[in-house]
């Protein structure tokens, strides 16, 4: 058979796309390739005599018309394309007629979790590949074949992953889940760890805060977490993966990184870490080692700071005199001093406050008073060009106060806590910009002694001179020593201010009471001798101008409405307005009102508003209800 007159055939390769079809023509038998996208395809345009092209292996029907899977295609069919339609079930029947099927794509449909029948796979043992992006599904599918090496599930609605979702594929290589619902919480523990051939990973545009637990580490080559909600790294969260070549983690909310992520990855050549609020202090000091330990064999892209200010919009591997301030100490537990004296710094941790650099040195920029030397320090130093002031404020808190004689770029200022004896702990040193006149020292320990020593870093001085100490910053050393409290006798102190402070507002109660009894009998008073002098206007009555001739109106008349008499009632619950004799134009103004309000309670026993949990009650009165009706003391009105 010749090739038919709306395609175009080159030897096995049949190309009928683009021609406004709306069924296939007959096909030659060497036909192999099948080109027959873009067309108005529907499913009874899909003749029978098609299962008989035995030598068919492609075939492409992607942007169509197909409502339902097609049917009556040849068995012997290894790739079918079918997205861009709008199929929305999956039969296994249909698919038992392909049993040579290598790769199945059916992304843009409209294809449901429960519209996939059970088993669908079990008889397409060779399936290597399934794409089912952008369809409705809200659930992995179950019974996948135990071949499938590579799944592609972007864009539905999984909000869940079970234990069991990826039972038995052994096989499975690439794994996509972007674009979905999932959160940390509704991913089970185990459910990565058993892909353990997995070599790329993405689970962009979620709602992950860390990255999922026990992560597939001896194969994974790529992993991408960009664009989701990650705030931390754990430590240890990359622990194993070896073969790490991309890591992504764009578009998240991270600010550090904790030391000895990525001792692992040995084979890492990319890191995309763009979009992230980076804080460039001593926190990262030891990424920029590893980074500079790599040089050109891995590609960064992003490591940009956002702070601290005198930093912002700079490279992290740039910050070479930077990084040199810092030196860490790695401590028991590989805990990281962050920049407020003994506060551990993590990536979900504001940056610390007001200082550039804290450290714990080994060898600080100046010595400390010799403890050996019998001189005693106060809680106050004055220097040469500097003024120092110190001032516990709580068991683990130090004020820090200083007034410098001239202009100084920055303060280096250290501390130290004594020991038993003569006996010194590790010197902690931080910088602190020239603009500051008090810093303040936090999570000391409680009844111990402090020596807090200071000293103005001249312009000229400031970088690694600064750092390394010399004769001038010796003679403008000015010390001070103060002593934490303890933590009890801080308690007892803040019982007796808060029974002082209490007596305080009492008193200016019981005050304000009596002023307030006053002033309402002066002036009930007043309103009393109004009324027996007639001087008190009626609401409802007044004398017009003398234009009028004094003639007495009725308000309801000068408005235009006509005056009713009657009972006003709101049926059901409500109030009722009863009216009372009018006063006569020569009588004094009586002491009761025109008009009485009063509320109309149901015989039930409930109020005018229910309440969420009220339960109805009909052995009390009439006028109970009001507090287990809901009623709020505002909209009660006493009569």
């Amino acid at each position: 058979m010749t090739c038919p007159s709306v395609c175009r055939c080159d030897e096995d390769f049949i190309y009928c796309n683009d021609r406004g079809l709306s069924s296939i023509p007959s096909l030659p038998p060497s036909a192999s390739v099948l080109y027959l996208q873009n067309n108005h395809i529907n499913n009874p345009g899909l003749p029978t005599s098609l299962e008989r092209h035995l030598s068919v292996r492609v075939v492409y029907l992607y942007d169509n018309e197909l409502d339902e899977f097609p049917m009556h295609l040849p068995p012997s069919v290894r790739e079918l394309h079918l997205q861009d339609n709008n199929i929305r079930t999956i039969p296994r029947s249909t698919l038992a007629r392909m049993p040579l099927l290598e790769k199945l794509h059916l992304d843009d449909n409209s294809i449901s979790t429960v519209s996939i029948e059970d088993q669908a796979f079990a008889d397409n043992p060779r399936l290597r590949l399934l794409f089912l992006s952008r369809n409705h599904l809200s659930s992995i599918p179950s019974g996948l074949p135990a071949s499938l090496e590579e799944l592609r599930l972007d864009d539905n609605r999984i909000s869940t992953i079970p234990t069991h979702a990826f039972r038995g594929l052994n096989s499975l290589r690439c794994l996509v889940l972007d674009g979905n619902l999932l959160a940390n919480q509704r991913i089970a523990d185990d459910t990565f760890s058993r892909l353990s051939n997995l070599t790329e990973l993405s689970l962009v545009r979620n709602s992950l805060q860390t990255p999922p637990v026990n992560l597939p580490s001896a194969h994974l080559q790529r992993l991408s977490l960009q664009d989701n909600a990650l705030t931390h790294m754990p430590r240890g969260s990359l622990d194993g993966m070896h073969r790490l070549q991309r890591l992504d983690l764009s578009g998240n909310n991270l600010t550090t990184l904790p030391r000895g992520l990525f001792k692992d990855l040995d084979s890492l050549g990319q890191l995309l870490v763009r979009g992230n609020p980076w804080h460039c202090g001593c926190n990262l000091r030891w990424l920029y080692d590893w980074l500079s330990a790599r040089g050109n064999t891995i590609t960064v892209r992003g490591l940009t700071c956002h702070g601290p200010d005198r930093v912002r919009d700079m490279a992290l591997i740039d910050l070479g005199s930077e990084m040199e301030e810092c030196e860490v100490v790695r401590l028991t537990g590989t805990k990281e001093k962050g920049a407020v004296g003994g506060v551990e710094s993590s990536t979900t941790n504001a940056p610390p406050q007001g200082s550039l650099f804290t450290l714990r040195s080994k060898r600080p920029g100046f010595g400390f008073p010799d403890s050996g030397l019998d001189y005693t320090l106060s809680s106050s130093g004055v220097g040469k060009s500097l003024a120092l002031n110190v001032k516990p404020l709580s068991h683990n808190s130090i004020r820090v106060t200083w007034s410098a004689a001239q202009p100084s770029s920055s303060f280096r200022l250290s501390w130290l806590r004594q020991g038993t004896g003569n006996a010194m702990e590790s010197i902690t040193e931080t910088l602190v910009r020239g603009d500051r006149q008090e810093y303040l020292l936090t999570s000391l320990q409680p009844r111990s002694s402090y020596i807090i020593c200071m000293v103005p870093l001249p312009v000229s001085s400031e970088s690694k001179a600064a750092i390394s100490g010399d004769t001038d910053s010796d003679e403008s050393l000015v010390c001070a020593k103060a002593e934490t409290s303890d933590l009890s006798s801080l308690e007892e102190k803040e019982d007796e201010n808060s029974q002082q402070i209490t007596v305080l507002p009492l008193a200016g109660i019981i005050g304000g009471a009596t002023a307030t009894v006053s002033l309402a009998l002066i002036l009930g008073v007043f309103c009393w001798y109004g009324h027996r002098t007639g001087n008190l206007c009626s609401r409802d009555h007044y004398t017009r101008s003398s234009s009028r001739k004094s003639k007495t109106y009725d308000d309801y008349i000068e408005s235009g409405t006509k005056k009713d008499n009657t009972i006003l009632e709101i049926r059901g619950p409500g109030f009722q307005m009863t009216p009372m004799p009018a006063c006569q134009p020569m009588q004094p103004k009586p002491l009761r009102e025109d008009y009485i309000i009063h509320t109309i309670f149901p015989s039930n026993g409930t109020g005018l508003y229910k309440g969420s949990n009220h339960v109805s009650n009909a052995g009390h009165g009439t006028n109970r209800g009001y507090r287990e009706g809901g009623i709020p003391d505002i909209d009660y009105c006493y009569t």
